[in-house]
């Protein structure tokens, strides 16, 4: 039996240990989020993560 495009996609996603993370932002945000990932050009999901790590390393040294 062939695997829906869903199974495929949850089993790629789970070799790849990703998964799906959603938010509920103001729209300036997004839309503050994709100037910055165009400007940096570098993905949305890694600005993300970058700027957490950042305020993460920061908020310890203060």
């Amino acid at each position: 039996m062939a695997k829906s495009i869903t199974e495929i996609q949850a089993k790629s996603d789970q070799k790849r240990g990703v998964k799906v993370k959603g938010f509920k932002l103001h729209v300036e945000d997004i839309a503050l989020i994709e100037q910055a990932s165009k400007s940096l050009d570098i993905p949305q999901a890694q600005l993300i993560v970058d700027a957490v790590k950042f305020y993460l390393d920061n908020k310890k040294a203060s």
